[in-house]
């Protein structure tokens, strides 16, 4: 088993970026994205409500959602839609399809944890492709 290890302990203050709207759909706050751990990323994002998502695919990129409030609807490669709510977890494998779709009346909140970390060269726009 591959586990990467930080070179030295290292604490990092406080400095969770501003919220910025993403082009799949959702609204963005990076939690955890930095050079010093190329292993992992964690952003929040924020869904609407009636809003779904685009399609889209992580290439490389393990993706795992963590829903902390609010409902919706999942669609991830072959499975079949999946309904969420506060305390779901959805795992997306590399290179898998996927969507989200916020059914409730308020925000649909979770986090998004990315192995390795999220990097916008591996995010692809699957929207216009089949099912």
């Amino acid at each position: 088993m591959n586990t990467v290890h930080p070179a030295s302990a290292q604490i990092f203050p406080a400095a969770m970026g501003a919220e910025y709207a993403f082009r799949e759909g959702c609204h963005i706050t990076e939690r955890w994205n930095a050079d010093a751990d190329v292993a992992v990323s964690v952003a929040q994002a924020r869904v609407a409500p009636g809003v779904t998502t685009r399609w889209h695919r992580l290439v490389g990129t393990v993706e795992r959602y963590l829903i902390v409030s609010g409902s919706g609807v999942v669609e991830v490669g072959e499975l079949a839609p999946q309904a969420l709510t506060a305390g779901a977890a959805v795992l997306i494998p590399a290179d898998t399809r996927q969507r989200i779709r916020n059914t409730g009346t308020t925000d649909l909140i979770f986090l998004a944890v990315c192995t390795p970390r999220f990097r916008l060269e591996c995010y692809r726009d699957d929207d216009a492709s089949p099912a």
